[in-house]
């Protein structure tokens, strides 16, 4: 038998259920992973709590990403075998210590990236890569602002646009948290809780304000984030840890400056071979030049994913969370 955290009804961390479940063999292109460790994000809670549907209903066994090393693998698998390091971003599934994975959402961990690193990181940095490459290409000269600039895509999405030549601005909720977001590219990080984040945005860009607005906080943010656009500049939600942003009326994106808005996720982006391996080769090459670095600041052992939960949720983690199998 195998151990897995399965959720039989929608609630607090404390329907996160440790038990045991019946090993899978690997069917046509799939692959056995033995987990090494797991990744913990935002999108996890969403799951649990029911905030986000599952397709199927209930059980799930939450979980967005992972590393480990390939078991087994199916018919019609090739350039993969038994030994090799894998990471991978599902929807579900992560918080096992055994899983299949269809073969063609696997990518190799290259040398110089640890198991950890990889799991931590996957999820998290291919959500950098999107926002700042493809949702709206971030080039030398641009302004953005960043909510939560201490959280994991935070502190890698501060480094890599850095790298990128934009002036970096970024909200924090604390003293520690903005020195850590400081630390990690961010140029201005403003603390929401003492001060007004629109009111600072446009001084420290003397009235200019940004070319764009990366928001996964949601209904506590909104719709200041707006007020903090120049004219055609992008709302981009990927989020809603505070929350939904509530209905609102259009026409309010013309009104602020003939905005643009949109509401992308990590699973569309990706849902092409082309595009994983793109955006997985994008963050590995970062990483691996030390351009992006990814810090792990909490471990917990995978039974004990319920605490993990409470602390993200209690916002009492920074940069990335790994579950240890």
């Amino acid at each position: 038998m195998s151990k897995a955290i399965r959720v039989h009804v929608h609630g607090g961390p404390e329907v996160l259920a440790y038990e045991d479940v019946d090993p899978v063999r690997p069917g046509e292109g799939q692959v056995l992973v033995r987990h090494t460790a797991i990744g913990l994000n935002f999108l996890d809670t969403y799951y649990r709590s029911g905030l986000y549907p599952a397709p199927n209903g209930l059980p799930i066994i939450p979980g967005g990403e992972a590393a480990g090393v390939v078991v087994e693998t199916g018919k019609g698998v090739d350039g993969l075998r038994e030994g090799d390091r894998v990471a991978y971003v599902m929807p579900f599934g992560a918080y096992s210590e055994e899983r299949v994975v269809p073969a063609d959402r696997l990518v190799r961990i290259p040398q110089g990236v640890s198991d950890e690193q990889a799991a931590a990181m996957l999820l998290k940095g291919m959500t950098a890569e999107y926002l700042l490459r493809r949702t709206f290409e971030v080039k030398p000269g641009h302004t953005i602002l960043y909510h939560a600039a201490a959280g994991g895509v935070g502190l890698i999405l501060g480094q890599w646009a850095k790298h990128l030549g934009a002036t970096t601005i970024g909200t924090a909720s604390s003293a520690e948290k903005i020195a850590m977001a400081k630390a990690h590219g961010f140029d201005h990080v403003i603390n929401y809780r003492e001060q007004d984040f629109v009111g600072q945005v446009r001084e420290i860009t003397g009235g200019k304000l940004c070319d764009v607005v990366y928001d996964s906080v949601g209904k506590d943010t909104f719709p200041g984030s707006l007020d903090c656009l120049r004219p055609r500049g992008m709302f981009v939600s990927f989020g809603q840890s505070s929350g939904p942003i509530p209905p609102f009326n259009m026409a309010i994106l013309s009104q602020k400056g003939s905005l643009y808005a949109t509401r992308p996720t990590l699973f569309t982006y990706t849902s092409k071979r082309e595009d994983l391996e793109a955006s997985a080769k994008a963050l590995f090459d970062v990483v691996s030049k030390g351009v992006v670095k990814i810090q792990i600041n909490q471990r917990y052992p995978l039974k004990d994913a319920a605490q993990a939960h409470r602390d993200l949720e209690g916002r009492k983690t920074t940069g990335a969370t790994v579950l240890l199998p």
